[in-house]
């Protein structure tokens, strides 16, 4: 049983920052791409940043420039540091995560986390 734990979320002013972290545990042989997406009410899911184990960056235009995705291999975590937030980055934010256990490779969410900026 792997779980992913995301921390870091709450509320901030326009203009403010917060990390958010997302620690996988559990019998992990090794991860893969790490990822944060985020849902805002009446929206879909959709994807923020990723990162794979080379470290290559994937970003949503809307947070480029702002958002920072990074890893640590040795603890199996992923992190965001979000600058410059504005309102509309308000959202559930959620950890994402393909990981290899004993079966296999399989993908994983956290239970995400609310950030909320406020205006």
């Amino acid at each position: 049983q792997v779980q992913l734990v995301e921390s870091g979320g709450g509320l901030v002013q326009t203009g403010g920052a917060l990390r958010l972290s997302c620690a996988a545990s559990g019998v992990i042989r090794s991860i893969n791409t790490m990822g944060w997406y985020r849902q805002a009410p009446g929206k879909q899911r959709e994807l923020v940043a990723s990162i794979t184990t080379g470290t290559t960056t994937n970003y949503a235009d809307s947070v480029k420039g702002r958002f920072t995705i990074s890893r640590d291999n040795a603890k199996f975590t992923v992190y965001l540091q979000m600058n410059s937030l504005k309102p509309e980055d308000t959202a559930v934010y959620y950890c994402n995560a393909d990981v290899y256990v004993v079966t296999g490779w399989k993908n994983y969410w956290g239970q995400g986390t609310q950030v909320t900026v406020s205006s």
